[in-house]
């Protein structure tokens, strides 16, 4: 059976409903110590590449083109891995990805989301 899959800025609260909770970012949050993360996993090879992520800069003008390419990067050997445990840990638990980004709605947090969410 699937498992709830979400996403929101790794800045907020925690919650009880969040299940597992992993930050998809390549780079550590700023100004975030990893105490109060509260994460289980920090899986940055499961992120954009980072000439993706520069090309991109969290323009909502580029987001349809940053989605095709960074799918496209799920598919390569870098990616794979990661986005194959990304998917059992969506098998067994609710999953809660983390993003550092302020526009969560144009981010690979929300990519990966509805990708996961699409490939079962």
């Amino acid at each position: 059976m699937a498992k709830q899959i979400t996403c929101r800025r790794v800045y907020e609260e925690t919650a009880p409903k969040d299940g597992k909770r992993v930050l998809v970012d390549r780079v550590w949050p700023r100004g975030m110590r990893k105490e109060d993360a509260h994460l289980d996993e920090w899986l940055r090879d499961v992120a954009p590449s980072s000439e993706l992520r520069k090309w991109y800069g969290h323009e909502p003008s580029r987001f349809t083109e940053f989605r095709r390419r960074y799918l496209a990067e799920l598919r390569d050997a870098g990616h794979r891995e990661a986005a194959g445990h990304l998917r059992d840990l969506a098998a067994r638990d609710r999953l809660m990805l983390l993003t550092a980004t302020k526009d969560v709605d144009h981010s690979q947090a929300a990519v990966l989301a509805e990708w996961l969410t699409k490939s079962r």
